[in-house]
C-alpha cells in the first residue's frame, strides 16, 4: 500500500537567536528500497563533507581539527547509521506502516535531519481531514 516515499534532509542551526532550516535535498522515492538508498546516500554525502579525509587535495594542510570529547561527532554518527543493517530494518518497518521517520544528529552548533514519509499515508491524513473539516 505504501509504494512512494517523500525524502527530505535538512540542517538546522540557530541565527539572531531563531532556529533556521535549510533544505539540503529532497527527493521522491517510488519504491521503499529507492528511500532507503537515497536516505543513506544522504547521510554518508552530510559525513564526507562534514568529515573529509584530511589528505583531501582541495584541503590545506592542518585545515582539519578534531572536535573536543564533549562534542557529538555527528559524521560518525550517520555513518553509524547507515552502516547498520537493524537500524535499517526498522527504517523500512516504519515507512512501510506508513508511519513518519525521522533520522536525527547534532553537535554543539547544528542539527542533521533526515525525514522519510508514505505518500500514501500523507494522502489518508488528508482525506480523513478533509471529510471532518466543515465547510463554512
Amino acid at each position: 500500500m505504501h509504494d512512494e516515499f517523500l525524502c527530505h534532509v535538512t540542517g538546522y542551526g540557530t541565527c539572531d537567536g531563531r532556529r533556521i532550516g535549510v533544505p539540503l535535498g529532497t527527493y521522491r522515492a517510488p519504491t521503499l528500497a529507492l528511500a532507503l538508498w537515497w536516505l543513506r546516500d544522504r547521510a554518508s554525502w552530510m559525513a564526507d563533507r562534514l568529515d573529509p579525509r584530511p589528505e583531501a587535495e582541495h584541503l590545506p594542510a592542518g585545515a582539519l581539527v578534531p572536535v573536543g570529547d564533549t562534542v557529538t561527532d555527528v559524521p560518525a554518527v550517520l555513518r553509524a547509521w547507515c552502516a547498520d543493517p537493524t537500524q535499517q530494518e526498522r527504517v523500512a518497518d516504519e515507512l512501510a506502516a506508513g508511519r513518519l521517520v525521522r533520522i536525527a544528529a547534532f553537535d554543539d552548533t547544528t542539527e542533521y535531519e533526515l525525514l522519510a514519509e508514505s505518500v500514501d499515508a500523507l494522502r489518508m491524513q488528508r482525506t480523513a481531514a478533509a471529510l471532518f473539516t466543515p465547510v463554512a
